[in-house]
Parts: structure tokens; C-alpha cells; sequence
């Protein structure tokens, strides 16, 4: 990516635009940009811009406020402009609706979701509560903090 020269930027630049309850750098594209946001990947990033119909390789900095209110709306309306399959929390188990979470909420149902699995002693939620991997991995000689032990010869 080439070096962008401060001096074409312009007065009216915003080095950081607010989104989501999210910082989102204004040097870099928006298609890019918006991935900054907790909730958003690339393919995300790229279904926003073309609902909001905003220019993906625009500079973040040189949005307008209209531009970035169409991008706060579409953020907004995410979950009912694309198939279902493209949501990060589908038939969610309270109530059983498709959702698209973004920023604090990831974590905030993510914290929500691991304490269900501790308080119905699950076996994922004995392994978080133990701070031991979860999913499967090997944990003999991975994944070791602490005081670890190597190889110890006979002596």
C-alpha cells in the first residue's frame, strides 16, 4: 500500500470516525476500516458498504456525515438485508432469533453464553472455568504457563 502524503488529505480529514460504538481509522479504506469493528470481517465490511452504497476504496477520512450516517444505518439493518447464513449469531438460544452482533455485544453475549455452560456444569463450561482449552486440542506439552516442566532425564 503507498504511503498516503498528509499534506492531500485536506482540512476537513477525520483521522478517526466513531461507528458502532467503535474507533474506525480514517487512513484506511472503509471496505477495510470497518473490519476494526468487533462483529465485522471483510465480508461483513464489503456487505455494509454496498448496503450503505458508499465506495469501498474511499479513504474513511474523506467520508461525509451523510455517508457515514447511511454507514451507521446500514450497520443498523444488517441483519435484514442479507441471508441468514452471513449472521454471526443464528438461532440464538434465549430467543431463538437470527442476530448480527457488533462491538460490546459480541462480548458481552460471549461472557453471557460461557456462563450458562459453567452454571449447568457442561463440559466446555468446566474447561473454562479450569482455563484449560475447550475445544479438543492436545494440552500434554502445548499451551503450558507457568512453572512447566520439559524433559527430565534420569538421574
Amino acid at each position: 500500500m503507498a504511503k498516503i502524503d498528509e499534506t492531500e488529505l485536506g482540512d476537513d480529514f477525520n483521522y478517526i470516525i466513531r461507528l458502532a460504538d467503535s474507533d474506525v481509522d480514517g487512513l484506511t479504506r472503509i471496505g477495510m476500516g470497518l473490519t476494526s469493528v468487533k462483529g465485522v470481517g471483510v465480508r461483513t465490511a464489503l456487505a455494509i458498504c454496498k448496503i450503505a452504497g458508499v465506495d469501498k476504496d474511499k479513504l474513511g477520512g474523506h467520508l461525509t456525515d451523510d455517508e457515514q450516517k447511511k454507514i451507521g444505518d446500514a450497520i443498523d439493518s444488517y441483519p435484514t438485508k442479507v441471508p441468514e447464513w452471513m449472521l454471526n449469531r443464528q438461532r440464538d438460544v434465549e430467543s431463538g432469533d437470527e442476530l448480527h452482533l457488533f462491538s460490546m455485544e459480541v462480548s458481552m453475549y460471549q461472557d453471557d453464553d460461557i456462563a450458562r455452560l459453567r452454571s449447568t456444569k457442561a463440559y466446555r463450561g468446566l474447561r473454562h472455568a479450569a482455563r484449560k482449552r475447550v475445544r479438543g486440542q492436545r494440552t500434554r506439552s502445548n499451551g503450558r504457563s507457568g512453572l512447566t516442566l520439559g524433559v527430565q532425564r534420569k538421574k
